[in-house]
């Protein structure tokens, strides 16, 4: 493919706009209230039976790839989900072909670093949630310490927009407390609905029947390691008025 192709061109402009793109939201993030957290995927029930195309879209992997520089994320992209050669990238992102290398090897070796170390089947992930859910919509502290790991991390993001914790909660002690004690009277009946979001099953979270955000988790040997909670109304606009992504 030459560079003057017309896929080389879309490559070239698409990336660009995407790097502009990032780079304002890096320049947002720095002022953002509280944690910050990707905008929630609903995705359809088939993309969990996947582990890859599930682990490709996940939650935890989102919030690694945030982690990176535009310019990483930007050639991470292209390389590994794209398989774009390196010196249509380093075209795009206006690098040299061996500087390009050396951030593809470098981007992938932090995201490798951060992917769980064991594959967790659909149905831990279902009967993890289906635990936590019951202890959620009732306020039962003891069967939520049952079904959180002892290290759990609770990450919520309100934007500043609604009440949240400004900043991560650790321990299931704390958490378990913190979901009783804050979320359990937030004004109104508590429910969780059921969802496929970025490839694992997690919760709509209702407040009076009305959405109050969606929870994303992590499971590791059979309990919740982590939840991730988008309650920040701006990224919600697009959650349950869209048709599912199939990735099909």
């Amino acid at each position: 493919m030459t560079s003057g192709s017309p896929r080389a061109y879309l490559v070239r402009i698409t990336t660009r706009l995407a790097l502009n793109r990032l780079r304002t939201m890096r320049r947002r993030k720095e002022a953002y209230v509280g944690p910050w957290l990707p905008e929630p995927l609903l995705t359809a029930p088939d993309v969990a039976e996947d582990a890859v195309l599930a682990e490709s879209v996940s939650m935890a992997l989102m919030i690694v790839l945030e982690r990176l520089s535009p310019t990483e994320r930007a050639v991470f992209v292209l390389r590994e989900a794209f398989d774009v050669g390196y010196d249509e990238i380093a075209a795009a992102v206006g690098k040299s072909p061996a500087a390009v290398r050396q951030i593809a090897h470098r981007a992938r070796r932090h995201v490798d670093a951060c992917r769980p170390r064991e594959v967790v089947s659909p149905g831990q992930m279902r009967a993890a949630l289906e635990s936590f859910r019951r202890a959620f919509e009732t306020g039962d502290r003891q069967g939520l310490l049952d079904v959180l790991a002892p290290e759990v991390v609770f990450v919520s993001d309100a934007g500043g927009v609604k009440r949240g914790a400004l900043r991560p909660v650790a321990g299931a002690e704390r958490v378990a407390r913190f979901i009783v004690g804050g979320l359990g009277k937030a004004g109104g009946a508590l429910t969780g609905d059921p969802a496929v979001v970025n490839g694992s099953p997690g919760l709509f979270v209702r407040v009076g029947g009305e959405l109050d955000g969606v929870l994303a988790f992590s499971v590791v040997d059979g309990r919740i390691a982590g939840l991730c909670y988008v309650r920040n109304p701006e990224k919600l606009t697009r959650v349950g008025v869209r048709d599912p992504v199939t990735l099909r």
